[in-house]
């Protein structure tokens, strides 16, 4: 028997786990350790069918099934689509999802790339129409229960609000929350800032311009310290948290659920007549409310330009003169909080694009050039890693006291009161690091398989020149995102830097491959 008859008979088996809160995450042997050694124990009995398990780990702990916004599940998906992976295997279907929605996409995902996928304790085949029946039948369930735990979450909501009551959310500019939640109290010297906003607005008509005043007397947005401790907001204005201020109806004594609008328990701290003339004056002016524009001008570095002073991203717009088309990227700074806070404003885009395709073609022709980039962009990698590597050390630390106190805190919950509130806190904190620690995780995964060697970069750059004319502007916009990971532009120094994209140049040389096989 050949080598490639053995290989075809392996079949790669990748474990999914996934717990939707990370209570008993800590334990040595938990939810997710469970779900594995099932998992496991059922590829080992599939071993005479050439099953074989994946060293790679798939845990989503403290993630819900009902969205794909989950580190493992991304990472899942992209060793599928890169052909590392043969089967799914997980201990009940809804680990892998709760919604009906998303499970039929990662169903195509599955038959696209002819995945096979096993729920450990629900045995059905999905080759058959009875089969596919049975495991929309289970998705059914487990989205309905998801469901109705969604509306009862919402309707309590919606109770609340409709009584007035705070529900959460971000503290605004002249109210604080009451330390036991729940309740907006007035914080009387934020307070006097935010009628002094309203009466600066009716003074000056114009948002840009009650930008400058309000920057002038350092004025900022409101700044708070969260239960982890960690500071929160405190920002200049721009005209749109300028705009959802002058439009809030909080500071009236109001709350809205949707588009109902309630009365509050907390106190107005703005007159009622001073806020309807803001809000006339605001309808005359118009606001664009910050609405995004498609890339139908094939803008090369859309989402990839930054401005270095302003420390943002530059946004591109046009201009036209007669029949000419003018095209530039403009620093959102200053287009937020007017044109005399930039140095850099904003720079042609035909000029800055072939920059950044000459800089690619130079890299590509440079052996010097290229092994310098390439340098640069590895100890980016290698310093990220560390940094990354050092905060997962002290996750694990903060992580192991946190589970400390909490055993100790455990036995004394029926004698002492206050322990109660500690308690509740230690659980947020180890909340936290768990999620945090999943992420660490997961990005020290995906840089590690980013760095590449300068072989395969230089092949993938020598053969841009040739073939960069022959593409259509949107193949062209693709390459260049592939490429490039961002462009930095200093119109105070008039500099340019670009930060090349190591996955990307892998993704490229793999095209290139399959192309040329």
């Amino acid at each position: 028997m050949s080598s490639s008859t053995v290989a075809a008979e392996t079949v790669r088996c990748a474990i999914y786990t996934r717990k939707s809160t990370d209570e008993g995450l800590d334990q040595e042997f938990n939810s997710l350790d469970a779900q594995r050694e099932a998992a496991e124990a059922y590829i080992a009995s599939q071993r005479g069918e050439g099953w074989e398990c994946i060293p790679d780990r798939y845990d989503d702990g403290g993630y819900t099934g009902g969205n794909m916004d989950r580190p493992a599940m991304q990472r899942l998906t992209k060793d599928i689509e890169a052909g590392r992976i043969d089967c799914i295997v997980v201990y009940k279907v809804d680990r892998l999802s709760r919604s009906l929605l998303d499970f039929a996409r990662i169903m195509e995902t599955f038959e696209r790339h002819s995945i096979s996928f096993v729920a450990v304790t629900q045995q059905f085949n999905t080759t058959s129409s009875m089969g596919r029946l049975t495991l929309n039948i289970l998705l059914s369930f487990a989205q309905f229960e998801r469901e109705i735990i969604g509306e009862r979450t919402r309707d309590k909501i919606a109770a609340s609000r409709r009584k007035g009551k705070w529900t959460g959310g971000m503290p605004v500019l002249g109210y604080d929350v009451a330390p036991q939640g729940g309740r907006l109290l007035v914080n009387e010297d934020e307070a006097v800032h935010v009628r002094g906003i309203f009466e600066l607005y009716l003074e000056r008509q114009s948002l840009i311009e009650t930008i400058k005043e309000l920057d002038a007397r350092d004025w900022h947005n409101k700044r708070w310290t969260t239960r982890k401790g960690h500071e929160r907001g405190g920002k200049p204005f721009n005209k749109n948290s300028l705009f959802r201020l002058l439009t809030n109806v909080l500071y009236i004594g109001k709350l809205t659920y949707k588009d109902e609008v309630h009365e509050g328990e907390h106190p107005a701290i703005v007159d009622a007549d001073v806020f309807r003339r803001v809000q006339r004056l605001l309808r005359r002016n118009g606001t664009t409310g910050g609405k995004h524009v498609r890339n139908r001008f094939g803008a090369l570095l859309k989402g990839l330009l930054h401005c270095v002073p302003c420390d943002c991203a530059m946004t591109h717009t046009h201009t036209k003169k007669g029949n000419r088309r003018y095209r530039y990227y403009v620093c959102l700074n200053a287009q937020k909080r007017g044109w005399h806070t930039c140095p850099s404003k904003s720079i042609p885009a035909q000029e800055i694009e072939k920059f950044v395709v000459d800089q690619v073609r130079c890299i590509g022709k440079d052996a010097g050039l290229l092994a310098d980039t390439l340098e640069e962009t590895r100890a980016k990698a290698q310093a990220r890693i560390k940094e990354l590597e050092a905060e997962k050390r002290g996750l694990e630390r903060d992580l192991k006291r946190h589970n400390a106190e909490l055993r100790k805190l455990a036995g004394r919950l029926a004698t002492n009161g206050t322990a109660t509130d500690r308690v509740a806190d230690l659980q947020d904190r180890i909340r936290a690091a768990e999620q945090r620690a999943t992420q660490v995780r997961e990005e020290l995964i995906a840089l590690s398989r980013e760095l590449v060697d300068e072989k395969e970069v230089g092949r993938v750059l020598s053969l841009f020149d040739p073939v960069w004319e022959t593409l259509s502007p949107r193949e062209q916009v693709r390459v260049i995102r592939l490429l490039v990971q961002r462009v930095d532009y200093d119109g105070e120094k008039g500099t340019v830097s670009v930060t090349f994209h190591p996955a990307g140049i892998k993704t490229l040389a793999d095209e290139l491959e399959e192309v040329n096989a």
